[in-house]
């Protein structure tokens, strides 16, 4: 994932800028949103003009609600961007010291805004805020499609992603899960944040985790059928290196959910390409195969592994591979 280059000092100026705000909503949200844009290296949002089927990525988008009369409301996104996302803005308020007891100086005044940051209020305000979001995106001209997302931002404090990468614009879903959709404002001093906020600026669809899902599952595919032309053109035959690469397969899975010691099988495979010993594989693998079949003590772990039944491991030939091979 590409690093943004942003420095140090840029990214603690925003911080500093932005984290000492509070209850001034309609005064500091398209401010904040133009300086994270800069932040994040995309474009500034473009001027709103009189013909809303131009304004594909401004503050302030209209959108007619209509009336039980017939007639209809204007109201405004806060900020829209076609084919990409509704953003709703909201600004809270921290919690403000008690003054010292006996103090001839009163406690500063200061506004709430959406609610007090850190409350089961601020948690429904945001709640609410998502609700007026969707009810923009099924609102928006049916010439428009849904955008992939919607962000509900509590200026310079936090941000909360929701998906919906069938853009049906019925179910927007925490993104990428509901422990790590919100974004707090130190949290863009990750690289990986800030990619991921790009991309939802950029190339949401990017994000969809079907998408990335049949990508990676295309070139595991690839790669499997790499290796297989390989090893058929060593003279091994077909249905052999089918079952080997079978057992290859299952002992990845294996180890991945916790079937086998974790990294077991990875572990060894990288130890042997690292120390050019990749000629001991087919003796190594052979032996772990053939204790999965029965179950018990196994050097390969250090210690005793599951016994898996179902024939897999019945015949536990492992095929040599070459340093080629190997990195398939």
């Amino acid at each position: 994932m590409a690093d943004l280059a942003v420095s140090t000092s840029t990214i603690d100026g925003f911080f500093r800028r932005w984290e000492a705000s509070g209850a001034a909503e309609r005064a500091n949200y398209s401010m904040f949103l133009n300086e994270l844009c800069d932040l994040l290296d995309v474009p500034r949002p473009d001027p709103a003009g009189p013909d809303d089927e131009k304004n594909a990525y401004v503050f302030e988008r209209a959108v007619p609600f209509p009336n039980p009369d017939g007639s209809t409301t204007v109201k405004r996104i806060d900020l829209y961007k076609r084919d990409c996302f509704v953003l709703e803005a909201k600004q809270g308020s921290d919690r403000v010291e008690a003054a010292e007891p006996f103090s001839l100086t009163p406690p500063r005044r200061m506004r709430r805004g959406t609610a007090v940051r850190g409350t089961a209020g601020w948690d429904a305000a945001m709640y609410e805020a998502k609700g007026q979001a969707e009810l923009y995106v099924r609102n928006l001209p049916a010439s428009e499609h849904n955008p992939p997302f919607i962000i509900v931002a509590d200026v310079g404090h936090s941000m909360e992603l929701f998906s919906d990468f069938s853009r049906q614009g019925r179910t927007y879903i925490p993104f990428p899960d509901p422990r790590t959709h919100r974004l707090k404002l130190h949290d863009l001093a990750e690289a990986e944040i800030r990619e991921r906020l790009k991309q939802v600026w950029t190339e949401p669809l990017a994000l969809d985790p079907s998408r990335r899902t049949a990508k990676v599952t295309r070139e595991v595919a690839a790669k499997l059928a790499e290796l297989a032309r390989s090893l058929e053109h060593s003279s091994y035959a077909p249905d052999l290196v089918a079952h080997f690469l079978m057992r290859c397969l299952f002992t990845f899975f294996a180890e991945d959910v916790g079937l086998l010691p974790k990294n077991c099988f990875t572990a060894m495979l990288s130890r042997l390409r690292e120390e050019g010993r990749i000629t001991a594989f087919s003796d190594v693998a052979g032996s772990l195969w053939a204790t999965m079949k029965t179950g018990g003590f196994s050097p390969i772990p250090m210690q005793s592994v599951l016994r898996f039944n179902g024939g897999l491991f019945h015949q536990a030939t492992a095929l040599s591979l070459t340093d080629e091979q190997s990195g398939c």
